[in-house]
């Protein structure tokens, strides 16, 4: 049973080795794909302390390429948590911000991990298994897995259930994209038509058990794989080949960095921090308060008193790239910064996110980013910057 222009962000070394008993410290970690990536000339950065391809080609033709066909992505460095028991329910709900009780069997919510105070720990998935009422499979960053497998640990005490890292057991892969159905149908048994947005399945791909889910971090329709790591080489080969007549690249980290912030979603280490809550960042939509979370207490005074300041999006004119940190103004007044910024090669332009305070006039002409020693005039665009034009 399975369960644009870029400047690659820093993270911690910080790895685990998949167990029952959990993570440890190792050296940098190499996905099951890394003699793949190699010979296909990608470029490899650290990444949460993997190993990562961060580019194959210019980074903004893989980002078109995602947005006019397909392409295909390595999320082996990705954090896979796996809960069972009879409290698997109660312990996620009392870990997470969403309403676990709420995720039918086969079903998938994004939640965030918060501390006391509110601050995020982390932003998730969370999986209910189809075939199991108390199986529930957490997918976290890979920066974060060991924070968060701690975490989860400290907090288990009082409930009956097992927590298990599955993340050197399974790979992850993912093809996000118009085709992406088209492509995975060809070595999948499973009728991804059945699927819909935000589910997952169990499947036999090329012929071994394997898990599917329709999810994605592009804003494209696309469907995320897991399945035994040794299968890891041979299913990437034949996506490659059969998604060849689909117009099929392998995508790195810097296109899909660019794509998810056109497509308005938080990236942690910017949009998401513990010195950030998940209301001023504009996810009180997978906060319940009605629940018994972790920083319940907390957010429910912030949103009592309104949330001092709010994430908003920025188009930013000129030349120069918004990058995090950078001051945002109104006429000589500094009211927030940066953070996210990139090139959209969809749009044309650069853009941003940034936060800034609650109360401020979104329809100002006088906002700017200081890039460098120079000004770039801003004006606020709704989140978020892209969306798919078909349906799926």
């Amino acid at each position: 049973m399975l369960l644009a222009r870029f400047s690659p962000p820093r993270f911690q070394i910080m790895e685990h080795r998949g167990s029952e008993h959990g993570p440890r410290e190792d050296p940098m970690k190499q996905t099951p794909l890394r003699t793949i990536h190699e010979e296909a000339g990608a470029r490899l950065v650290p990444f949460g302390g993997w190993n990562m391809p961060l580019q194959y080609r210019p980074i903004l033709e893989e980002a078109r390429k995602v947005r006019a066909e397909v392409g295909l992505f390595d999320l082996c460095h990705m954090g896979r948590f796996e809960v069972q028991g009879p409290d698997a329910e109660a312990f996620l709900q009392r870990c997470l911000t969403n309403d676990i009780s709420k995720i039918k069997p086969g079903f998938i919510r994004y939640a965030l991990l918060c501390k006391e105070d509110g601050g995020v720990l982390d932003d998730v998935l969370v999986y209910h298994a189809a075939d199991q009422e108390d199986r529930y499979f957490v997918v976290v960053n890979a920066s974060n897995t060991e924070k968060d497998w701690n975490w989860l640990q400290e907090h288990r005490s009082g409930f009956d259930c097992e927590l298990r890292d599955r993340t050197a057991e399974l790979a992850m892969i993912a093809l996000q994209g118009r085709h992406s159905a088209k492509v995975l149908q060809e070595i999948s048994e499973l009728d991804l038509g059945t699927l819909g947005y935000y589910k997952w399945a169990p499947a036999k791909v090329l012929g071994f058990d394997a898990e599917i889910s329709r999810t994605g971090y592009t804003g494209e329709d696309g469907f995320e794989i897991y399945f035994p790591v040794e299968k890891a080489e041979e299913t990437w080969k034949a996506l490659v080949d059969k998604g060849s007549p689909f117009g099929l690249w392998p995508i790195g980290l810097g296109a899909r960095d660019t794509l998810r912030l056109e497509a308005g979603m938080s990236l942690y280490g910017h949009e998401l921090t513990e010195d950030i809550n998940p209301l001023e960042a504009g996810l009180q939509w997978a906060v319940r308060l009605k629940t018994d979370f972790i920083g319940r207490d907390a957010l429910q005074k912030i949103k009592e008193e309104g949330p001092k300041r709010k994430l908003v999006g920025l188009r930013i004119e000129g030349k120069r790239v918004p990058r995090q940190g950078y001051p945002v103004l109104a006429g000589e007044e500094m009211v927030g910064e940066v953070a996210s910024g990139t090139y959209s090669p969809t749009l044309e332009g650069n853009i941003a996110t940034a936060f800034v305070p609650s109360d401020l006039d979104e329809s100002r002409e006088d906002l700017s980013v200081q890039i460098r020693n120079s000004r770039a005039k801003a004006r606020v665009s709704p989140l978020p910057f892209y969306k798919k034009d078909y349906e799926i």
